[in-house]
């Protein structure tokens, strides 16, 4: 039975050093590729049988954890696994907070990348054996809060969040979504409810802290 996995990272060169490396774990794969969260969403939605989707975390489009948070809430069967060039136990652990099935500096030897695409595909979850005890002591309760928050969300509310985060009104929503405006205001009062806030403002902040903050994000290195 033939997998597709789809490769989403704007950096050419590892799109193409996944194309090697993939069809020596996974022995029928279609590979699809994408530049950008945009990209990556356009083909989900033609593609909607993807077994496995490898996320850049700081592709075009991608604002912190919110492409990874859209795309698990979306499709919630496709496995995704984050690479970055960021090594951060705190970053990685967010990941799986906000539901990636692994992650994967991009420093990884080839043999170590086979191996956490292996585990995952097989429905495991994975991390970097060195990193496991540092990730454990980056937990933090009000990360695990926050996940908890957004993951009662369905995907029409948070996407109903991230325009609110973007300081877009009820109006200017409901035309973009193309529902009405009462619909709207019903999805406000229960993102306001399930985040625990009590204005769009407070709604906002919370969805800014999806936002990395990480020097891998300031140099653009993936």
């Amino acid at each position: 039975m033939q997998s597709k996995i789809i490769v989403a990272d704007d950096h050419p060169l590892f799109r193409e050093a996944m194309k090697q490396v993939l069809p020596q774990v996974v022995e029928q794969c279609e590979i699809l590729e994408a530049e950008s969260y945009y990209g990556l969403k356009e083909l989900l939605e033609i593609h909607p049988d993807v077994d496995l989707v490898l996320m850049d975390l700081h592709m075009p489009g991608n604002k912190g954890f919110a492409g990874l948070i859209a795309t698990k809430a979306e499709n919630p069967a496709i496995a995704v696994v984050m690479v970055s060039a960021s090594d951060s136990p705190k970053i990685i652990h967010r990941s799986f907070n906000f539901g990636a099935s692994g992650y994967i500096p991009k420093s990884s030897p080839f043999e170590v990348i086979k191996t956490a695409i292996s585990k995952v595909m097989l429905g495991e979850i994975w991390m970097p054996d060195d990193l496991k005890s540092e990730v454990e002591l980056a937990k933090s309760p009000t990360d695990d809060a926050l996940a908890q928050r957004i993951a009662s969300l369905t995907p029409q509310q948070f996407k109903v969040l991230s325009m609110i985060a973007d300081g877009q009104l009820n109006k200017q929503i409901a035309f973009d979504l193309n529902i009405q405006e009462t619909t709207v205001k019903h999805h406000v009062s229960s993102i306001l409810r399930k985040l625990n806030v009590i204005n769009r403002t407070a709604a906002g902040i919370m969805y800014n802290q999806l936002q990395v903050e990480d020097d891998a994000a300031q140099v653009r290195e993936g």
